[in-house]
């Protein structure tokens, strides 16, 4: 049947390379791959459907349609591919379980006195990036490091050696005083080579280089120079003795294991950075959605995603499988790193030895993290047994949603709603509320319209439902359990919007900060748990979630940031959507003062969004 609704199109389909995307029902994309032939491939799902895997079934299962891009070459492919799965993050693709951003090392070289500094964006500017780092924290330690080694400048200053008075830096001997005209660009330039060599894990070139100025200077009778370099030599040497030896040779390489355990739906991904033959660092990773895939696969998938952020690019890749795309993923690294890049499979000797080690921590990590997990999900476990005890619920609070309300003397007020599913936020059904008919300060007031707007949709959509046997949008998730961040006061006026609303069948409580009292409704005395108790340290920590997003809303509307937020608080709007809307009507209030029909014009707004918008701003 799939293969009959398009066989006219894919015999119209081009014997070139590209990639091909696959759509849902519903026109979004759950997959995006490459092709060599973009003819074959695509026509390969649609052809012997009792061969394919679990994973293969489940996605033809779900293509509604497809369309190509078709590319000069196989290479180029490869590049737009994985720009696509970032962009869209579809279902079928593997992908980083964090698809974050990492921190880099920035040497910039746009200035004549350069700075060096913490980065998440890697720019085509001539400046040396080294990373990616693991967190914030680990670069900022190894900032530290060099800070102590390397006297460079950590000012924004403009240089122009004319300042009167240095800063303190220059009087502790982190810094050689540019500024004031301490130290000509030659002599600083000099030592930003040496930043550079220490990043590089070049510590022989640097140790031989500053022993040589170190004798200089003594040779000049410069004993002061000389003993500043002799601290320096002595500080690098002690780290190059910490360094564990590798590689006898000078060398450069990643070595990446993989450790797989599908049932938790997830990869560790272990990678160790070697440079000039020592081990300078290193990284771990998770995959995520992986149960039906080979480890093949996934590393196929993270070498693409990995060294897409990465600036670094070393000679050689070590890796335990031979991967399908090897030849391909070489041509890309090499183009990247403006050199031969090799992608290595050793069978024996040391790297093999190497690259078992990697594996171990690989497998020793994934370990560490499902025992993690497991207790995780044993203490919520354990924390929905009491809560369902304590509270008098009838089932467990599997999806707990909590309201906050933010205000500084009445000003902006906004209100916030959190949800959590299986103990753990969803943060794609979180909202936010712009608090629209109450003046002064009343937080009961602002609590009953958040909550009559919310409880309201829900109670439409249900009705709406029941006509069409077909869910509207995540307004209509019915919560187990509806938690107030307050007192009885708080929780009086909840109850209240439920009488007036007909609702009957949602679980209430509210939780007071100052003694940690939660109260429910018909229950005159507070319940105090215990303080080491599951249920409350899980109930703590989605009331701090719920302040935390409506402090940040508040935050953003008080800086000046109210048009993204308002209409970020609209369900549906996105980025594109967003960007459209103020392109085509100017600002907010342009958006108000439009009526329906025009909105509609606008691509990708439907009658029922552009009805949300009104409601919302």
């Amino acid at each position: 049947m799939i293969k009959e609704k398009f066989l006219e199109r894919i015999n119209n389909l081009p014997d070139k390379p590209g990639v091909y995307l696959m759509r849902n029902s519903s026109k979004i994309i759950i997959y995006v791959g490459k092709a060599k032939n973009l003819k074959n491939r695509v026509n390969s799902y649609f052809t012997n459907p009792n061969k394919f895997d679990i994973k293969t079934s489940n996605l033809v299962n779900n293509i509604f349609d497809f369309e190509v891009i078709i590319t000069n070459s196989e290479q180029e492919a490869l590049i737009l591919e994985n720009n696509l799965i970032k962009q869209h993050k579809p279902k079928f693709n593997i992908r980083l379980k964090d698809d974050k951003t990492y921190p880099f090392i920035k040497v910039d070289m746009s200035e004549k006195f350069p700075k060096i500094y913490i980065t998440r964006e890697i720019k085509q500017d001539g400046s040396r990036y080294f990373g990616p780092y693991a967190s914030a924290k680990s670069v900022r330690s190894t900032l530290n490091l060099l800070k102590k080694l390397f006297p460079y400048r950590s000012c924004s200053k403009t240089i122009t050696g004319t300042d009167k008075t240095p800063c303190l830096d220059f009087h502790i001997n982190r810094c050689l005083g540019p500024c004031i005209g301490a130290i000509s660009e030659d002599e600083y330039l000099e030592i930003i080579s040496q930043v550079v060599l220490f990043l590089e894990g070049k510590t022989d070139n640097l140790i031989k280089d500053i022993h040589n100025r170190m004798l200089k200077a003594s040779d000049d009778l410069n004993f002061e120079k000389a003993a500043i370099l002799r601290d320096q030599l002595k500080s690098i040497q002690n780290i190059n003795q910490k360094q564990r030896v590798l590689f006898v040779e000078n060398h450069d390489a990643d070595i990446i294991a993989i450790s797989s355990d599908k049932s938790l739906n997830n990869s560790w991904i272990e990678v160790f950075f070697v440079r000039s033959g020592k081990l300078v660092g290193k990284d771990n990773f998770m995959m995520s959605d992986i149960k039906h895939e080979l480890d093949e696969d996934i590393l196929n998938a993270f070498i693409k995603q990995f060294y897409d952020k990465n600036s670094y690019i070393p000679p050689e890749v070590i890796i335990q499988y031979p991967l399908q795309d090897s030849n391909l993923l070489e041509v890309w690294l090499s183009d990247k790193r403006k050199s031969k890049v090799k992608i290595i499979v050793p069978k024996r000797g040391t790297k093999r030895k190497l690259l078992n080690m990697v594996y171990e921590n690989a497998s020793y990590g994934l370990s560490k993290y499902k025992n993690q997990k497991n207790y995780k999900n044993s203490q919520i476990n354990l924390a929905f047994i009491q809560l369902k005890e304590e509270l008098s619920l009838v089932k467990d609070p599997t999806r707990i949603e909590c309201y906050d309300i933010s205000n500084v003397s009445g000003t902006n007020p906004v209100g916030s709603m959190v949800v959590f599913e299986e103990g753990l936020p969803k943060k794609s059904d979180y909202r936010k509320f712009k608090i629209k008919n109450i003046m002064g300060i009343d937080d009961y007031a602002m609590m009953r319209e958040m909550l009559l707007r919310r409880f309201i949709r829900l109670k439409n959509d249900d009705e709406v439902s029941e006509v069409n046997n077909n869910p509207l949008s995540k307004w209509n998730l019915v919560p187990d359990l509806v938690l107030i961040d307050g007192g009885k006061g708080h929780l009086g006026v909840a109850l209240s919007v439920f009488l007036e609303l007909g609702i009957n069948s949602i679980a209430l409580a509210s939780i007071a900060k100052e003694n940690e009292e939660i109260f429910i409704p018909e229950m005159l005395e507070p319940i105090v748990l215990n303080s080491r108790s599951p249920a409350l340290h899980l109930i703590q920590n989605i009331r701090d979630e719920a302040h935390r997003f409506a402090i940040t809303f508040h935050r953003n509307l008080r800086s000046g940031k109210s048009n993204i937020s308002v209409l970020d608080a609209v369900p549906g709007i996105g980025p594109v959507i967003r960007k459209r809307l103020l392109k085509e009507f100017g600002s907010i209030d342009g958006i108000r003062k439009a009526d329906i029909s025009s909105m509609t014009l606008i691509k990708g707004v439907t009658k029922n969004l552009a009805e949300n918008i009104k409601s919302n701003i």
